[in-house]
């Protein structure tokens, strides 16, 4: 599924440079469960090995129209909040929590540009609209062409997702192997169903697009997804000024 200088601004750089989700899947990105204790994050507990000789399948690729629910997870900060995830002719837009809960963020992909908007954040004080022009969902597409194959994996939820694991992740400066100072800015873990690629059913994120939590990590964990066209809202504090 991001997915300026504040935490989901610089997340949201860095997830476009990373999975350029979102975030994501960006940039990075957002019903069900209470806030206080997070439900245990479906882990990849029967990861069926592939051989070696098995071709790895196609990568993830997000869908011009969907829309889902599930939960965003903080586990360092035991915040679980509602989260949906909507996309309608190639915009997209996650929105996690709400007024009512601790932490409230939505990010878009919207007429070619990458927006993050937190409302709410624990410790946060400052909440513009940050807006990365020049980012739409082929890019991100594009980007998750590069993502590398983990392996064929179940996730223990109810009901249980065969899913792929992907990952994909940033680093600089570029050089090529050997012994080099580099430095891991960004990663994220994608699940995307083992019959349909452009099913997401779970993003681990981590790195830089998440500034603002301690940890450092996020996860989305959806308990729905369906390939039908959501809605996509661009906030008013976020649309550029009248002419």
């Amino acid at each position: 599924m991001g997915w300026t200088l504040t935490r989901r601004a610089t997340a949201s750089a860095a997830l476009a440079g990373a999975i350029a989700l979102v975030s994501t899947v960006l940039p990075a990105a957002y019903a069900g469960t209470r806030t206080g204790g997070a439900r245990p994050v479906a882990t990849a507990a029967t990861a069926a090995a592939t051989p070696p000789s098995t071709p790895a399948p196609l990568p993830p690729r997000l869908p011009r129209d969907f829309h889902g629910k599930g939960t965003w997870v903080v586990r360092d900060l035991g915040v679980t909040v509602p989260f949906t995830w909507n996309g309608r002719d190639g915009d997209s837009q996650m929105i996690a929590g709400g007024p009512q809960y601790p932490i409230w963020f939505t990010n878009l992909i919207y007429h070619g540009t990458l927006y993050t908007l937190t409302y709410k954040w624990p410790g946060l004080t400052e909440h513009p609209c940050s807006q990365i022009p020049g980012f739409d969902l082929d890019q991100l597409n594009q980007a998750l062409q590069g993502a590398r194959f983990v392996g064929r994996e179940i996730l223990q939820q109810n009901p249980n997702r065969y899913v792929n694991h992907w990952r994909v992740g940033a680093v600089l400066p570029k050089l090529p192997p050997g012994k080099f100072l580099r430095f891991p800015l960004a990663l994220g873990d994608i699940y995307v169903d083992q019959n349909d690629r452009s099913t997401f059913w779970q993003v681990l994120q981590f790195g830089i697009q998440n500034l603002y939590d301690p940890e450092l990590d996020e996860w989305l964990v959806m308990d729905t997804f369906e390939h039908k066209p959501g809605t996509v809202t661009l906030p008013q504090s976020c649309a550029p000024p009248p002419a």
